[in-house]
């Protein structure tokens, strides 16, 4: 029997209209959705992004909810990955497609890669289907471009004396989860005294978003940050 592939497939920021055309056709087509969840209480905000489509389907289809636990500790969370892994693999030993949906991009900061590896080097079928990043669709909630011309563009996803380190050196910051260090990150920016422009953004794309200018002060977690250098201004 033919063994199915695995789908890592990007669903955006939140947003449903911002899936991709590819991502609707497997979402559409696949035979089991993966969704990993952060608590046995907690619905994934991935598969409610998709839900409509998969409502739409007219065939059958088997949804997998792994739990990924919001831990710092990685050798915790490989028992869960691990776990994971054997699960999907069960069904592309049926001959089934299972697409991994994930927030944003799944090569971008996504707990996708963790298991893609691991599925990988079991030499199975593997496909990646973009999606629109959290902070591309954070730069057009807040109408704003993200770089022109040879500015250089810096990802932050944890603040840590390594922003100090770096500062001097990008013309544009996004700082992702915010929320877990926002008073480091006040700190560090107000350090650099170049003219900036600072844009926060909580929940991109969602009926509940939120933008403003500054720093958010309160603790949700999909909130991102982007700190601008005027790029003429360099001292």
């Amino acid at each position: 029997m033919k063994k199915g592939k695995f789908i890592g497939v990007g669903v955006g920021p939140g947003e449903p209209d911002l899936l991709t055309v590819k991502a609707v056709k497997i979402l559409n087509n696949v035979d089991v959705i993966c969704a990993p969840k952060s608590g046995e209480s907690k619905p994934s905000l991935a598969l409610s992004i998709v839900q409509s489509i998969l409502d739409d389907r007219k065939d059958d289809y088997e949804t997998l909810e792994p739990l990924f636990p919001m831990l710092e500790d990685e050798i915790a969370l490989q028992k869960y990955w691990d776990d994971a892994t054997a699960l999907i693999a069960t069904k592309l030993d049926a001959g089934l497609d299972v697409a991994f949906i994930t927030l944003g991009d799944p090569a971008i900061y996504s707990t996708f890669s963790y298991v893609f590896k691991r599925i990988k080097d079991l030499e199975y079928e593997t496909l990646i289907i973009p999606g629109v990043t959290s902070f591309t669709g954070c730069a057009a909630s807040a109408n704003i471009h993200l770089a022109e011309k040879d500015e250089i563009i810096i990802i932050v996803p944890k603040v840590d004396e390594r922003l100090s380190q770096i500062l001097e050196h990008g013309d544009t910051f996004v700082i992702m989860k915010t929320s877990r260090h926002s008073d480091l990150l006040k700190d560090i920016i107000n350090q650099d005294k170049r003219d900036k422009e600072i844009i926060s953004v909580q929940n991109c794309s969602m009926k509940d978003e939120k933008v403003i200018n500054g720093f958010f002060e309160d603790k949700k977690y999909l909130s991102t940050t982007i700190v601008k250098f005027n790029m003429h201004n360099k001292s």
